[in-house]
């Protein structure tokens, strides 16, 4: 049995944001304004919030400025208010920029954002945790893994929204966002009572069959190989597991779109699992 293996998305997410850059570039007035599956958010809005990871990155983790503290964070809802309400208040400022100028900041802070990123020793403790892995402390190299998913499914909102998503479903790009995402898979599944050598297999079907698994002694751990056959099997295809992991379909469509083998109680509980902070 095998565990998954640490990470290293540094490279990479400077062709993401060059991927992006292209894409923005070239919609017309109407696509900016194109609605996208998060509802509250067109097109114009997905790309000022992720021009807003780039300057929050830069000022908090490069500048040790963290401007608006959180204030009562008791719980992890209670942050995801706070997170929310900055993201709106956000959108809702940058409506008076102009489509050039959003793409030009992306431009220019993206550059700044990860020349920063090439910096961080991969092996040191991050700032932040990825706490929708359940993780209290994270290293770097989990920290900049989410933020390749948080680049990657943002600019998915984008081009689903303007019929261009088969490009990031390409596994070059879909590998390195899944590998991370499922890595909160143990934390989702704690509270699923299991008996002891249980093992859930999941495959995501696109290019080819990625599949992890979840096996249960004494608590749910993560293999990316095992050499047993799995009591419950979930299969699900790459067009449908992103939008699962953060909100953007609903759990009876998911379900409806995706195979379980097996153990149906075992299976069921990927369809609730949110990979990001919401």
């Amino acid at each position: 049995m095998k565990k998954p293996e640490q990470i290293n998305v540094v490279a990479l997410i400077p062709e993401l944001d060059k991927m992006l850059l292209e894409l923005v570039d070239g919609l017309s007035a109407e696509d900016w304004e194109k609605q996208t599956i998060a509802p509250k958010w067109k097109v114009k809005d997905v790309a000022v919030h992720l021009l807003d990871g780039n300057l929050r990155t830069l000022s908090m983790l490069r500048d040790v400025y963290y401007g608006e503290k959180p204030e009562n964070i008791n719980s992890y809802e209670d942050l995801i208010d706070f997170l929310n309400r900055l993201n709106a208040d956000w959108v809702k400022a940058t409506k008076r920029l102009s489509p050039k100028v959003i793409v030009d900041l992306l431009k220019s802070s993206g550059k700044e954002y990860c020349d920063f990123l090439a910096t961080l020793n991969l092996n040191d403790n991050a700032e932040f945790s990825v706490a929708w892995a359940g993780e209290n402390e994270s290293k770097n190299w989990f920290h900049i893994a989410r933020e390749y998913t948080e680049k990657w499914h943002h600019q998915q909102q984008i081009r689903l929204a303007v019929g261009s998503e088969k490009a990031l479903l390409q596994e070059k790009w879909f590998l390195p966002y899944l590998d991370t995402s499922i890595r909160a898979l143990p934390h989702h599944y704690r509270n699923v009572e299991g008996k002891v050598k249980e093992l859930i297999k999941f495959s995501f079907l696109g290019e080819t069959e990625k599949s992890w698994y979840l096996n249960y002694d004494n608590r749910w751990e993560l293999f990316e190989s095992v050499n047993q056959i799995p009591d419950c099997e979930v299969r699900i295809k790459d067009e449908f597991a992103w939008r699962i992991f953060t909100k953007g379909i609903g759990r009876e469509e998911a379900i409806s779109n995706s195979e379980i083998i097996g153990k149906q109680e075992l299976g069921l509980k990927i369809f609730d699992m949110i990979a990001v902070m919401a």
